[in-house]
């Protein structure tokens, strides 16, 4: 079934609709649910809230841009909300914390599954800022009012993420032999 029709089959409660819809999907925002949850259980009920208020407001998806980006977008705000209901603390870093440190070449030489253990070890608030960030591309202004914190907060959060990052990486690829010569 073509996509258009599926949507306004959805609009209509059409239960094998929804069905076609979320196994058509249900892999792509599994997936960003994992990036933004500790592990795969808070992912998959991330991935079923998402599909609830998928099809309770589909009726308001009018057509315009992407309908998997509409989506994607629920996924994302879906993990957020229930970051923000934990009431986490803002961690503010200094700023001489905040030099850039180069983490994509050392990820290129991980597997995927890696580098997302990797990232959901990070502490909450650090995981989120960064998937938000370097991950989907969202601006530190947007983050901050996002995550209802501080331009700077979202800023160090992200940089602070790179650093822990970054020491992880480096302690899985240097070989023993290196460390021990320390």
């Amino acid at each position: 079934m073509e996509l258009k029709e599926l949507i306004k089959k959805c609009k209509k409660n059409d239960r094998s609709a929804q069905s076609e819809l979320f196994s058509r999907y249900k892999d792509t925002l599994y997936f960003m649910s994992l990036k933004y949850s500790r592990n795969d259980v808070e992912a998959e009920d991330n991935l079923h809230d998402s599909f609830i208020t998928i099809f309770e407001t589909i009726s308001k998806y009018r057509g315009e841009g992407s309908f998997e980006g509409w989506m994607k977008r629920i996924a994302i705000f879906k993990a957020i909300d229930k970051y923000k209901a934990k009431k986490p603390v803002a961690i503010e870093i200094n700023d001489d914390l905040l030099q850039d440190t180069e983490v994509e070449d050392e990820l290129t030489q991980l597997p995927l599954d890696t580098i997302l253990k990797l990232i959901q070890e990070l502490p909450d608030q650090y995981r989120l800022v960064f998937n938000l960030h370097q991950l989907d591309g969202y601006k530190h202004r947007e983050i901050a009012q996002i995550l209802e914190i501080s331009e700077n907060t979202s800023k160090s959060n992200y940089h602070r993420a790179k650093l822990i990052l970054r020491e992880k990486i480096m302690a899985m690829t240097t070989p023993k032999s290196k460390i021990k010569n320390s």
